[in-house]
Formats: structure tokens, C-alpha cells, sequence
């Protein structure tokens, strides 16, 4: 395998069939082939949240500064509707098809080419490292998080740290993200007395308490945003009574919904703001939130030029700076050290018919490469 070449590695990665949680051998590729390039390896398994999960810490070199690269060989079910092998990782019309070619084996072989192609010139200053978990696309509780509590205990410090997710919606060039969105799930039941129909008075029916509920939490926007940041949102996911009866005031009502929110939230405060406005509603009634990821930002600085600064050299395009999209594990690495998200293309990604252009990876692996040199040298 000719590691300088990022189709050879990618390709054999989108062969391992590692769907969460499986590693499927994808793991012990990769690290096979950073030995060669003089990594040491160390495999980090956990299994809290269920089966276990493999990750893959490698790291060329001792000094500072440590320049990171995170991402995942982990991918989504194929489901179905391909033309191509979805673990095949064929080549056509300029093309590499696969699950995980854009999100994200193929940012990952991208760096690891950067990396081969950086020392045929020589070991460069500090150190490089990758952090590659099998749980991101899964519930990310044995992945991302672990390898930083482990690098933790060793006294171990990652400088700074680019994550290869697909970025860009349209061309490379066209997106890096410095920062993303928190997200906040709620889980809304209110409770009452089931009766008959005919005698409402009779029964407390839940269902108006909960559409005013509804309404106080969707009459008003959150905010109007920020500078980096579009303005937060609340998305409605279900309501359900779950009621075959014509005849019959249900006992409960429940509803879900999630919010998206931006630097001027906290999930604490969107927490609280949620039980006052149940609260205001009366009656009885449970409220249930999981918040998967605060907001964040990695200010405009270094990290961010250095790479949208490769990026036009080599596309011509300067990268807008964004914090659009769901969430990343950029929210673990955020605690350690600034970060920033740019890879390939992401219109495929989770698609049948997953793919990039050989093009597009040719010419992320000199961005990368380029990124590399420059950082570097940065203190």
C-alpha cells in the first residue's frame, strides 16, 4: 500500500465493513499502516455504554507542539437503493464509492498521505498525533471522550487538533467549522384523569395543558443569534396521546422536541427555562432533558487561518467560518484544546451511493500537508 497515495488507504478502510459498534478490522489497518510511518500506537478499549469500543491513539514524536488529527472509522448502516458495493470502495469516473468515503475514511487516509508525503522531507517540528474512535456515529460515550481521560492521566497534551468531518456542502473550500450548535432533547408528559367524553367535567384531560405548553415554548424565538452563531431553534419531534378510544379523556399527553442553541444558552438555562414554562402551565407533569453537547467556539485565530489559508492556496476558495450543523465530537476535544472541523464534501454522506471525488482527496491531502508544515512551527 503506497500510504503518500490516500485512495490505496481509503479504500481499504471503506472495506472494513465497521458499522457502530463494530471495528470490523478498520483499526488495525490504520495503526499498521502509521507504524510504518514510525507512529506508536495504543489501542484504547471501553465498554460503559454497552459493547465494547476500540480506539486508536498514534503519536509521532515527543515535543511540542502537538498537532492533532481526530476523527472516525465507525460508520452508518448502508440501508439501501446502492449501484455500487457499499463496502466495495470502488473507483469510478473519478469517483471512490463507499459507506464512511466522506464521513469520514476518507479524511482520515487524506492526513495520513499529508503525514507520508510530510516526511519525505524530514521529521517535522513537534509532534503529530491521531485520535480515531469506532464511537462517533453510535452514543459517543466510549470513543472520544476516553481517549482524552486516558491522554489525561498520562500528563499527555494535545496543542491543537483538526477534525476531519465532511464540512464543506458544496466544494472544498467552501466551509470550516470553528464551533457548533448545542443540542437538547426534552422529553414533555402531563398528567390528568382519564374520563369519558361525554363527561368532561368529570376528567382532567391533559392534552390543553400540554398545547399551551407547546405554545409558551414556541410562541417566542430563543434568540436572534449571534456573530458566529444562527440564531437557536426549537424543533417540535412528536406528540403523542396515544388514544384508540373516541370515547375516552386520556390519563397523560406527551411530547417531544429539541433545540438546537447557540453561545448565549447554556443546557443548564435552556433547563430551567423549560420547567418554568410547565410550571406557569399548572397542573402535574415530568420533564425529562438530555443535552448531548454544549455550544462552543474555537475563536478566529491560528489554528483556523493556518488551514483556511492551505485551503485557498490549493482551491482557490477561503473557507467560510462556521458553526452550522449538528454536533461533532469537537465538543470533547473543545475542553483541551482549540479546534477546528474541515474535510471533504458531505453532500453523500449517510447517502447510498456515498462518495467523493478522487480529485477533492487529492487536493485535501495537500491542504493537510501544507496545514501541517505551518502549524508546526507555530508555538
Amino acid at each position: 500500500m503506497k500510504l503518500s497515495d490516500p485512495i490505496d488507504l481509503a479504500q481499504a478502510l471503506i472495506r472494513c465493513p465497521s458499522v457502530t459498534p463494530e471495528d470490523a478490522g478498520a483499526l488495525d489497518l490504520l495503526a499498521g499502516a502509521l507504524e510504518g510511518l514510525g507512529f506508536a500506537c495504543h489501542h484504547i478499549r471501553s465498554a460503559t455504554g454497552g459493547p465494547e469500543i476500540r480506539n486508536l491513539y498514534a503519536r509521532l514524536g515527543t515535543e511540542a507542539p502537538n498537532v492533532c488529527f481526530a476523527g472516525h472509522t465507525d460508520v452508518v448502516p448502508p440501508g439501501k437503493g446502492w449501484t455500487a458495493e457499499p463496502f466495495g470502495g470502488a473507483v469510478d469516473q473519478g469517483r471512490l464509492f463507499g459507506r464512511g468515503a466522506a464521513d469520514m475514511k476518507g479524511a482520515i487516509a487524506c492526513f495520513v498521505a499529508a503525514v507520508a508525503r510530510l516526511l519525505e522531507s524530514g521529521k517535522p517540528k513537534g509532534s503529530l498525533s491521531l485520535l480515531i474512535t469506532g464511537d462517533e456515529e453510535g452514543p459517543a460515550v466510549d470513543g472520544t471522550v476516553k481517549v482524552l481521560d486516558w491522554l489525561a492521566a498520562r500528563g499527555e497534551r494535545i496543542d491543537c487538533c483538526i477534525v476531519g468531518e465532511p464540512t464543506n456542502p458544496r466544494k472544498l473550500g467552501d466551509m470550516m467549522k470553528i464551533g457548533r450548535r448545542g443540542s437538547l432533547n426534552c422529553r414533555l408528559t402531563v398528567f390528568g384523569t382519564q374520563g369519558h367524553s361525554a363527561y368532561p367535567h368529570l376528567a382532567d384531560n391533559p392534552i390543553p395543558r400540554l398545547l399551551d405548553i407547546l405554545r409558551r415554548l414556541t410562541e417566542t424565538p430563543l434568540d436572534e443569534g449571534t456573530p458566529h452563531f444562527q440564531a437557536s431553534t426549537l424543533a417540535l419531534t412528536t406528540v403523542d396521546v396515544g388514544n384508540p378510544a373516541t370515547n375516552v379523556i386520556p390519563a397523560e399527553a406527551r411530547a417531544g422536541f429539541n433545540i438546537r442553541f447557540n453561545d448565549l444558552h447554556s443546557g443548564a438555562s435552556l433547563e430551567a427555562w423549560i420547567r418554568d414554562m410547565v410550571a406557569q402551565a399548572g397542573g402535574e407533569a415530568e420533564v425529562a432533558v438530555e443535552v448531548s453537547g454544549e455550544s462552543f467556539l474555537t475563536p478566529p485565530g491560528p489554528l483556523s487561518e493556518i488551514l483556511a489559508q492551505a485551503a485557498f492556496e490549493v482551491t482557490g476558495l477561503r473557507p467560510e467560518l462556521s458553526t452550522s450543523g449538528g454536533t461533532s465530537d469537537a465538543r470533547f476535544i473543545k475542553n483541551h484544546c482549540p479546534v477546528v472541523e474541515f474535510g471533504l464534501v458531505g453532500q453523500t454522506m449517510h447517502k447510498s451511493d456515498e462518495h467523493v471525488a478522487i480529485a477533492d482527496m487529492e487536493a485535501l491531502t495537500e491542504i493537510y500537508r501544507r496545514a501541517l508544515v505551518r502549524l508546526a512551527e507555530t508555538p
